[in-house]
């Protein structure tokens, strides 16, 4: 009976979710150029609310429910690096985001590989860091795969295996984003955020009060008992001691600004300012990562013994020992949404790359680009649950590696897109010596290394061997004036429209740019 009820509530606010989405997309235009910059950047006109919701999204994922809640009962204060590179990527963002958004809204771009190919001129380069991101991006669509899995398995009180529950995350999903793009995710993501809220406030109250009597004697309790919890590196020999939280958060907080869900957001605003108002609005949204972390290390009184995988259920064991059924199905949705939300965005990405830089080189894929990448995200999604099945991790590792190895990106994106003199063989060859460097230490397991984030280590060789190249090498000579090669953010400049301009559609320069005032 419970399972009954807690996966009706689930199967209810899934077709609502699908038909919210259905509703977002109702009349929209969806052919030509036109309609793959409607799917994948929301028609380059969401507002403040939009956005703001869309990109918490990203940063409240199903990782937040139990990967926190897992790195909470495991080792304790190390969790907190969370929040701490979020707050200071927001504060990045304030910055690096109506720069791109400006530059992309210039030039007619829909992603960070529309951009690389802009800036150097070479068509090629955006389809090989297509195939780059994917593959750092394909661990985190995995991630929500597991993470929506174990949130289906666990309300549905075990009626539904785990191998079932996986094939449900991946088939909603991916329906969900083929049909409702970007402006699909943004009207969903209200809903999560209101469930979200809704929930994590009840559970902040009701866990500590139900099992402990109030907050009082549970922290007494884990000051007395868990010490080795509230200080670095935290519980057992995990090797995350305060340099590699320090280096962690610098890495991430640089790197979630290039991410391209990240910049997918960006680009879907309708001007600048949208981006600069969500990034003073966004840390306060990081106050709620403090309850699953904080309602891990309480699970630790409450269902003592979990290890490895199983420690990423220790809240919601929490949830189904001591609440009703449909109480747990509520729950298990806002989980389940801050799984598809985020999932259908990196989806939605991936499908984008590949179906405007890499299979628009092939003739006849130039004029479908919408279908293309409507086909590579189901592919990818494939791809995702796949991996799922046959090389299951733990969601922070997951997150971990994904955030490593698109730091690689960051010399080739954000460098090149502020100083020129950058060449395309210093780029190469620091890409090539970072992304080598981060999979050696990741496959060896050597990460972190020597106390640090060994993807701190293979960005900084990255960038010795980007600037070393660059100032040995010759220069590169490029007509171009540096409005159309660089991105700057002016306010006091005239926005153009990608229309006005009518770029070609592969992103890269075009004579019609070359007259555009700088810093548009």
């Amino acid at each position: 009976m419970n399972a009954a009820v807690a996966t009706s509530v689930f199967a209810a606010f899934m077709v609502a979710t699908v038909a919210l989405g259905l509703l977002a997309v109702r009349g929209r235009g969806n052919r030509g150029r036109d309609g793959l910059a409607e799917w994948s950047v929301g028609g380059r006109n969401l507002g403040t609310v939009f956005i703001w919701v869309l990109m918490a999204g990203e940063g409240y994922t199903s990782f937040s429910y139990l990967g926190a809640a897992g790195w909470g009962y495991n080792y304790g204060a190390p969790v907190l690096y969370v929040v701490a590179y979020m707050s200071c990527g927001y504060a990045v963002g304030y910055v690096v985001g109506p720069m791109l958004w400006a530059y992309a809204r210039r030039h007619g771009l829909v992603g960070i590989t529309d951009m690389v190919a802009h800036r150097f001129g070479r068509p090629w380069l955006g389809a090989l860091v297509a195939v780059l991101a994917t593959v750092f991006l394909l661990p985190y669509i995995q991630l929500q795969i597991t993470g929506m899995g174990v949130v289906v398995s666990t309300i549905s009180y075990g009626a539904i295996s785990l191998n079932w529950a996986y094939f449900i995350a991946f088939a909603v999903t991916t329906g969900f984003v083929v049909v409702s793009g970007l402006r699909g995710s943004a009207w969903v993501s209200v809903l999560k955020d209101v469930l979200v809220i809704a929930t994590l406030g009840f559970l902040a109250c009701y866990v500590p009060m139900h099992y402990f009597d109030g907050y009082g004697p549970f922290l007494d309790r884990l000051v007395t008992e868990k010490s080795e919890w509230l200080t670095f590196p935290g519980h057992g020999d995990s090797g995350l001691g305060q340099a590699w939280f320090i280096t962690t958060s610098f890495l991430n907080s640089l790197t979630v600004v290039i991410f391209p869900t990240t910049v997918a957001g960006y680009l879907g605003a309708k001007n600048a300012d949208v981006l600069r108002r969500n990034a003073m609005w966004l840390p306060g949204y990081n106050v709620l990562l403090f309850v699953p972390m904080l309602l891990g290390m309480a699970a630790l009184f409450v269902v003592p013994g979990l290890v490895g995988a199983e420690s990423n259920l220790a809240l919601f064991k929490l949830v189904v020992d001591s609440l009703p059924a449909w109480a747990v199905g509520v729950i298990g949705v806002a989980a389940a949404l801050s799984s598809i939300v985020p999932m259908a965005v990196f989806m939605l990405v991936i499908g984008t790359m590949w179906g405007r830089s890499v299979l628009s080189l092939v003739p006849r894929w130039q004029q479908r680009q919408k279908g293309a990448a409507q086909t590579v995200v189901v592919a990818a999604g494939v791809i995702a649950l796949v991996l799922t099945y046959t090389a299951p991790n733990t969601l922070v590792r997951l997150s971990l590696i994904s955030y490593e190895g698109m730091a690689q990106l960051l010399p080739m994106v954000l460098l090149g897109l502020m100083w020129r003199r950058l060449t395309l063989l210093g780029a190469m060859a620091g890409l090539v010596v970072g992304v080598g460097v981060v999979c050696g230490f990741v496959f060896t397991e050597n990460d972190p290394v020597w106390g640090v984030n060994a993807g701190i280590v293979a960005l900084g060789a990255n960038l010795a061997v980007a600037l070393a190249v660059t100032y040995a090498g010759p220069r590169e000579h490029d007509d171009r004036p540096d409005g159309d090669v660089l991105a700057r953010d002016e306010p006091g400049e005239r926005q153009e429209t990608a229309e006005s301009r009518k770029p070609e559609l592969s992103g890269v320069a075009v004579s019609e740019a070359s007259d555009a005032p700088a810093g548009a």
